[in-house]
């Protein structure tokens, strides 16, 4: 692990609006919907919505999510892994792993057996325990895309 910080967004309440900015930033989804999500993983201090950040300092230089769906067509398959993102300069350096192996074990914490993540990378989850599922069609996407699982340990 480098020199960053790895944290459930509620360890930081103070960073919501910069995290929701961020996520905004980098998947260009409405900062609104992420503030809401962010808002209300905090207000109910359950596993789902969950938010994690890395940090280098005071600045964000990874994410990812944890919501019930990721709008895709199939509500049955959650929750859903989402938004995994790590800047440019601190890629290939494990971040992302880290963040979707805290998120995994906080989930199987909570008695949360079965992950799922929408995605259109081939080959990047597979390092990481995930297993292609099956092909999802993602709200308002001309094209299927590949659905993950992961089991997390009991």
């Amino acid at each position: 692990m480098g020199a960053y910080k790895l944290l459930p967004l509620d360890r930081r309440p103070d960073l919501l609006d910069a995290a929701a900015k961020w996520f905004h930033q980098q998947w260009g989804a409405p900062e609104e919907a992420y503030r809401e999500s962010m808002a209300e993983s905090l207000e109910t201090g359950g596993p789902v919505p969950r938010w994690y950040l890395a940090l280098e300092g005071p600045a964000i230089i990874a994410g990812l999510g944890v919501i019930e769906n990721d709008f895709h067509d199939r509500p049955d398959l959650a929750p859903n892994i989402c938004a995994v993102f790590v800047e440019e300069a601190h890629r290939r350096q494990g971040i992302a792993g880290a963040l979707l192996e805290r998120a995994c074990r906080d989930m199987a914490e909570a008695g949360i057996r079965t992950l799922y993540l929408l995605t259109d990378h081939t080959g990047f989850y597979e390092r990481y325990g995930w297993e292609f599922y099956c092909m999802a069609q993602g709200d308002g996407e001309a094209s299927m895309s590949r659905m993950y699982r992961k089991i997390t340990p009991p």
